[in-house]
């Protein structure tokens, strides 16, 4: 009897044993020792974080020198707004050439058209004919006669071209008075120019001669 006392004693005691190492063992996994192990992740983003800073300055260091090339850039947007375009071979644009119009009393009387490309461009007259209007309508739109005329012409320094204009080509009394002309190197040049005329013109049926390096190539005549 007593043996069986003395085995079922020490079976209480293995199992009071049992439940002290659990506890233990739960103790050990307490949220404070979670929070111990987590500290170590965060040490090693603060690590990183230290590193940071590093490659921030490396990417800086890029910047500063794309910020040089845009530098440049900016000179050379500044060289062309400037209007220096020497050596680019480009089309010239109404833009880039200065005229003068002169009146001239050859054929019936004609006005005389001089381009001459601005200080610092050379440029190309591409299209042989240049597009002339007075006002807006197309009653006063020149007709080209065909005569003259070089492709492509060659402007720059003291080069010049000529186009002839004549504003009425017909024997009646009538005809629309102007003051001014419009000319454009091209028929869809976003940038025509107006030209003061040195006398009031009366428009009929105008026509207008290519261009030419030699003004006398530019006396408009119906052939």
């Amino acid at each position: 009897m007593r043996s069986r006392l003395a085995a079922r004693s020490a079976r209480l005691v293995l199992a009071a044993a049992a439940v002290t190492a659990l506890a233990a063992t739960s103790t050990a996994c307490s949220p404070d020792d979670v929070e111990d192990t987590g500290s170590s992740p965060a040490a090693s983003a603060s690590a990183g974080k230290t590193d940071s800073p590093s490659a921030g300055e490396s990417v800086s260091a890029s910047a500063s020198g794309s910020g040089g090339s845009d530098s440049g850039t900016d000179a050379k947007t500044e060289a062309a707004g400037d209007g220096d375009k020497s050596g680019y071979g480009q089309s010239c644009g109404t833009n880039d050439l200065d005229f003068k119009v002169t009146s001239e009393t050859q054929a019936g009387g004609y006005y005389l058209v001089t381009a001459k490309a601005k200080s610092g461009i050379t440029c190309y007259l591409d299209v042989n004919t240049p597009s002339v209007s007075f006002g807006s309508g197309d009653e006063g739109l020149a007709s080209p006669v065909g005569q003259g005329g070089e492709d492509p012409i060659k402007l720059t320094g003291s080069a010049v071209a000529y186009t002839g204009i004549s504003p009425k080509t017909t024997n009646t009394d009538g005809g629309v008075e102007f003051e001014n002309v419009i000319i454009s190197v091209t028929n869809d040049d976003p940038n025509p120019a107006e030209l003061k005329l040195p006398d009031t013109a009366t428009v009929d049926k105008p026509i207008v001669t290519n261009w030419a390096t030699d003004r006398a190539e530019a006396v408009p005549v119906i052939v």
